[in-house]
């Protein structure tokens, strides 16, 4: 048995890319916070009832399940932090008071899923997102929207493609047209797959009005620019307020992003289910041109703190942090800087010399100390592109 293999879509990180992720980690942690955005620290694991709460059921059959060895309780280890966000705002911070005024969190830390979302892709991505509680108008969607695509832009991330959709729309109309719980998980679930022709053969065997028929055949056929919003209203003006409010949303928030980033490629698909059994209104997805899995995701998700006894608005944004490191060249050329931006100290013993390498390190400089004598590796080998040698009495730091 081979000892040293992980897992399957287990993740560890050497030095290069470690430093990597950190100097990232610290990118993203300090431009949160410049838009008011604190930080927080779940913990790993936590009761099943509280890591699942309003996150429907794909998210237990993600998260990893371990029984508390002290009380016999059933524990997961998280598959994703949002829950437990959603359970600081309310249980924490608001402390069940529903009127307790927005709240800014951001987070970051390794998810441990049982799954992974794309073939041979990790199972422990590092998750960072930001979410903002308390707040249900379009101005908390704009700003949640802007501040994903900032963290994106920030790292020099470009030629972004949004893609836009509303799950207010599906439901609103599945509502008018009174379907039962059964036919709207079949029609759902069809929605989902993009599945037209089993759409177009389920609707034809059911009993709907033409105007209910029509409705249902078309919208999973509303995707495009935004221009398709406008052919949205003309072909579901009869399905009831509700869907006609998300489309408007819709219009708004997009025009809003066009006027704000006239580089990005808004794509809006009418009929998008993903995480349709939390999201509650708007849902957004990140895609970089030629690349198929997305890179940023997130939505609006209303209500799931009603599980920690404070029902409040809720919206936010996700994204891998190792996708991210993987995706900038900033972050890449900061480490390469940094990497062989050391200073290579001697190994005599003398105080003197003690003493410039601890001024050095207090000035936040990197300081490696040689271990024998003779220098075994070169300065540059060792990340170094300057030494410390004795000129006279004095200890100096001369570039090479």
């Amino acid at each position: 048995m081979n000892t040293w293999l992980l897992p399957d879509g287990i993740n560890e990180s050497l030095p290069d890319e470690a430093e990597k992720l950190e100097a990232l980690r610290r990118h993203l942690i300090d431009l949160y916070a410049t838009w008011g955005y604190r930080l927080v620290m779940p913990p790993m694991v936590e009761y099943l009832e509280s890591l699942r709460a309003g996150m429907g059921t794909q998210l237990d059959l993600q998260t990893f399940k371990i029984t508390d060895q002290l009380n016999g309780r059933m524990m997961g280890v998280r598959a994703d932090i949002t829950p437990q966000v959603a359970r600081i705002d309310a249980h924490r911070l608001s402390k069940g008071d529903k009127n307790a005024g927005v709240n800014r969190l951001c987070y970051m830390g390794t998810v441990l899923r049982t799954r992974s979302d794309e073939q041979g892709g990790s199972r422990s991505p590092i998750q960072v997102g930001a979410e903002l509680f308390g707040h249900a108008g379009i101005e908390s969607d704009f700003e949640i929207i802007t501040l994903m695509l900032e963290t994106l832009h920030s790292l020099d991330v470009n030629d972004l493609v949004l893609d836009l959709g509303h799950v207010g729309i599906a439901s609103g109309l599945a509502d008018h047209a009174e379907l039962s719980d059964q036919q709207k998980n079949d029609y759902f679930d069809m929605l989902a797959r993009k599945s037209i022709p089993e759409i177009d053969k389920w609707v034809s065997e059911q009993n709907f009005s033409p105007s209910i028929s029509d409705m249902l055949l078309a919208l999973p056929l509303l995707s495009g620019s935004v221009d398709v919003i406008t052919t949205a209203k003309a072909k579901l003006k009869d399905a009831g307020k509700s869907v006609l409010d998300a489309l408007d949303h819709l219009q708004n928030i997009s025009k809003l992003l066009g006027a704000t980033f006239p580089d990005l490629t808004l794509h809006i698909d009418l009929a998008e289910m993903r995480g349709y059994a939390y999201h509650t209104g708007i849902m957004y997805t990140v895609y970089l041109p030629g690349r198929g899995a997305c890179i940023a995701q997130g939505g609006r998700y209303d209500g799931i703190g009603e599980a920690f006894g404070n029902n409040r608005p809720a919206i936010g944004f996700s994204t891998d942090l190792r996708t991210l490191a993987n995706l900038s060249f900033e972050t890449t050329a900061l480490v390469n800087s940094l990497s062989i931006n050391g200073i290579l100290a001697p190994y005599e013993m003398d105080d003197a010399l003690d003493v410039v390498i601890d001024d050095l390190r207090a000035q936040g400089e990197q300081v490696i100390r040689q271990l024998n004598k003779v220098i075994t590796f070169t300065p540059t080998q060792q990340g170094c592109n300057r030494i410390i040698e004795k000129q006279g009495d004095d200890w100096v730091v001369v570039s090479l």
